[in-house]
């Protein structure tokens, strides 16, 4: 769902980028229909699974279409989820786009006739057939942007979803064992709170903290309640047992000390660092970070499921999308199509990523056939409840705010449930539900 890069050098040039670069390629790389330039931008880092999978997969398409170009640019997660309704709406667009997927963000795009409507195409490659259905839902929108509806608006590669790493090394020095039900997981994170350490990384200015909220609403909850809530099936009570754990339970952790009064700043990047550096034991957030972590993280690490859970955050991984202004948009058909070839799905695999059709037998790496095997076992039983800003638009920032509140203590658990409750039920209003 979300993506992480390092900072400086990488943080400067998107700036650049995003005042200087989308002139620069702009209408006046000769691009007009003439089948000779691909624009392509994703925000996968170069040494993430799929930022090497997207590479390899540029590669071939490069050797399959000699004398097109490929124009790449590499943007950041916050500058497309910010910007693109105002870049699809320009003559800027690119012609294939990685973006986020679910109402809030893919389904806006597809009801304001901005993304191309793929369904023909993807029926006449066969992508239909490669992608289960409990992944295409984030794939497929209708005619307000509600996922799961008739018309495919994007094509994903990939599954993800959120887990709980933990500092192996750090679980042996106080001879903890992996927990397997919430109590258990808070006497885990009361042992590290009594030796002296905040057990929790969490990064409360973007992410992280909303998806801790509601892993711990889920862990009270059933596939009715997220069908009401994700595909408004029937009204939601913000006050209800689900929501109402998930802010009780956030807010009694912070109380305790497993959360730190001081994360409500914290960006998604800087908690990952200090997951990194070992400063935290225990990390709650999705597989995106398998690869990073696999690259980085000089001791002993390891992952389980959020422990209880029958439902964790988690779905589809983010979209290939074409804007419906492409120029080119065969030559982004045949793009996507390389990127759902067996080496690439297996390349994913071997880097830290979760395909939706690599060969088992070729995935190399024991971390990683967890990771998968993890991923495949939630899928199977019906587990993955999607993202808790999907429901309305703008409800990413009203759930940060509510959560920075939390950890904040400036509001009261109920009180932050009434707040987030607000947009969403506006949303629904103006859907007309």
């Amino acid at each position: 769902m979300f993506r992480t890069r390092k900072m400086g050098v990488v943080a400067a040039a998107l700036a650049v980028t995003a005042s200087l670069g989308l002139a620069a390629c702009g209408g006046d790389s000769g691009d007009e229909g003439d089948s000779k330039t691909l624009k392509l931008w994703h925000y996968e880092s170069p040494a993430s699974g799929l930022g090497i999978a997207w590479t390899e997969a540029i590669k071939q398409f490069k050797a399959s279409h000699p004398g097109v170009e490929v124009v790449f640019e590499e943007k950041g997660f916050e500058q497309i989820r910010q910007n693109a309704g105002m870049i699809l709406n320009s003559n800027e667009a690119p012609d294939i786009m990685e973006y986020n997927k679910g109402n809030a963000s893919a389904g806006l795009l597809s009801k304001q006739g901005l993304l191309t409507d793929m369904s023909e195409e993807v029926t006449k490659r066969g992508w239909d057939a490669k992608t289960p259905a409990s992944i295409a839902i984030t794939s497929k929108y209708d005619q307000d942007g509600i996922m799961g509806g008739d018309k495919w608006y994007g094509v994903t590669n990939y599954g993800e979803y959120v887990m709980v790493y933990y500092n192996k090394d750090e679980f042996k020095k106080l001879n903890l064992e992996v927990p397997t039900t919430l109590a258990e997981f808070e006497t885990v994170m009361q042992r590290f709170k009594d030796a002296g350490k905040t057990p929790l990384a969490v990064g409360g200015a973007e992410y992280p903290a909303q998806q801790i909220f509601y892993q711990l609403a889920l862990s009270q909850a059933n596939t009715s309640f997220v069908d009401d809530y994700q595909l408004y099936k029937n009204k939601v009570n913000f006050q209800g047992p689900e929501l109402t754990n998930g802010a009780n339970k956030f807010a009694e952790w912070v109380s305790k000390g497993y959360i730190a009064k001081d994360s409500a700043g914290v960006k998604a990047e800087d908690m990952g660092v200090s997951f990194i550096q070992g400063n935290a034991p225990i990390l709650i957030s999705g597989s995106w970070w398998y690869g990073r972590f696999s690259e980085e993280i000089k001791y002993d690490w390891g992952t389980f499921l959020f422990p209880g859970n029958k439902l964790n955050a988690g779905s589809g991984g983010n979209l290939w999308v074409i804007p419906s202004s492409s120029k080119n948009k065969s030559l982004a058909y045949d793009f996507i199509e390389i990127t759902m070839k067996p080496e690439i799905q297996n390349l994913i695999g071997n880097s830290g990523g979760v395909p939706i059709g690599a060969d088992p037998a070729a995935i190399t790496d024991a971390k990683n056939k967890e990771l998968i095997e993890n991923f495949n076992a939630i899928n199977t039983a019906n587990g993955l409840a999607f993202y808790p800003d999907w429901p309305a638009p703008g409800y990413y920032d009203v759930l940060v705010g509510g959560m920075q509140n939390l950890i904040n203590g400036s509001k009261t658990p109920q009180a932050v449930l009434d707040e987030i409750a607000t947009p969403y039920n506006d949303n629904l209003a103006s859907l007309g539900k």
